[in-house]
């Protein structure tokens, strides 16, 4: 099966070339498909934060070759793989950076480590290998090489996987943790929209949100103007989680904190 897209995110930034070098790469061995761009801006070395951008994405994108890269094991013994998912497939380092979008593609179907080297370029750089392993991969995958011809097969139960977060719901109270925090200081959680109303928390609610060493009153809505000029809100975002923001300011300058922290939130009942 070939495809007309790939999608493509990484770490590598927009300043160097790292980026136009990748996609030279994939034109010259596959002209037709098209590039979509994710992002280039992930934190580096963050495999956690590319993992969501690439999940938060992937749904609304037409069925294509999902190339990403965020590799702080490149040159190690961690394996490139390519993911076949019912509406896609992904490829990249075999780190828990493709999962959780392979999950929203409708799942694992198969896994294959990327060793054939046919379809890779013929020197391979220790630190480059999105240049040199996974974009060669990603345009022969779109120009329609089965993913079964780049290597022996890798059990699913095998893939590398990030610790999942967990969400504690009670009546009136949700324990969870920051997930993601956005460009513009918005602080996604990983409790879910149905996390907040099993806490009996509804619009125009009062809310005590804790976080990093504070508590601030919040507002629970539905977008940023059912809360005051400069104060918080609790809603859920466009990705389906519970998110903190601030109207016309930055919940992440306003608080800090970071991926992987604790966050309780106190609802009025």
């Amino acid at each position: 099966m070939s495809y007309d897209w790939i999608s493509f995110t990484t770490d590598y930034g927009i300043d160097d070339g790292f980026v136009g070098v990748c996609e030279g790469v994939v034109a010259r061995l596959a002209p037709r498909p098209r590039v979509i761009h994710i992002s280039h801006t992930v934190p580096p070395q963050d495999v956690r934060r590319g993992a969501a951008i690439l999940a938060q994405a992937v749904p609304y994108l037409p069925p294509a070759v999902h190339f990403a890269v965020v590799d702080p094991g490149v040159g190690t013994d961690r394996r490139g793989v390519v993911v076949v998912t019912a509406e896609g497939v992904l490829v990249g380092p075999d780190n828990g950076l493709l999962m959780p979008a392979a999950e929203l593609l409708g799942g694992v179907r198969a896994a294959y480590e990327l060793r054939n080297p046919a379809y890779r370029l013929s020197t391979v750089s220790a630190t480059f290998h999105g240049r040199d392993v996974f974009a060669p991969a990603a345009a022969h995958l779109a120009a329609g090489v089965p993913p079964e011809d780049f290597g022996p097969a890798v059990d699913a139960a095998d893939l590398v996987r990030l610790p999942e977060p967990e969400t504690f719901v009670e009546p009136g109270k949700l324990t969870t943790e920051i997930r993601y925090i956005d460009t513009f200081g918005n602080i996604q959680l990983a409790a879910t929209g149905a996390d907040l109303d099993a806490s009996g928390a509804v619009p125009g609610t009062t809310a005590h949100a804790h976080l990093n060493g504070r508590s601030v009153k919040a507002t629970v809505g539905r977008t940023f103007a059912d809360a005051i000029n400069d104060g918080l809100i609790v809603y859920v975002d466009s990705g389906g989680r519970v998110a903190l923001a601030v109207n016309g300011g930055s919940a992440a300058n306003d608080f800090g904190g970071r991926p992987g922290d604790p966050v309780l939130l106190l609802f009025a009942r």
